[in-house]
């Protein structure tokens, strides 16, 4: 399984509307993507326009080519692109150790 990280900048004062367009955008998006396993958005504390999203993926690929190069992902982007205040960072990662 794969672990897509995103580190997502939103432009301040939105962060209501933004809370909302990630949830409907994985839900009715991203939710439909081959791969996907599952996901979890967290908010910025200190940084209160600032969220990482985790999404798990079959494979990289399902992410990088079946996701991002698909019709989809521009429907994604429709959805909460409006609120980015730069591009988010991304970054792959496999596992490592868990915890029981």
């Amino acid at each position: 399984m794969i672990l897509e990280i995103a580190d997502i900048r939103i432009a301040a004062g939105k962060q209501a509307e933004f809370d909302e367009a990630i949830q409907r955008g994985i839900a009715t998006v991203i939710s439909q993507a081959k791969g996907f396993r599952g996901y979890k958005v967290n908010k910025g504390i200190e940084s209160p326009e600032r969220y990482v999203l985790q999404i798990f993926w079959d494979t990289l690929e399902d992410h990088t080519v079946h996701f991002r190069g698909g019709p989809l992902f521009p429907q994604w982007r429709a959805i909460v692109g409006p609120y980015f205040a730069q591009p988010p960072q991304v970054e792959h990662f496999t596992l490592l150790a868990k915890s029981d």
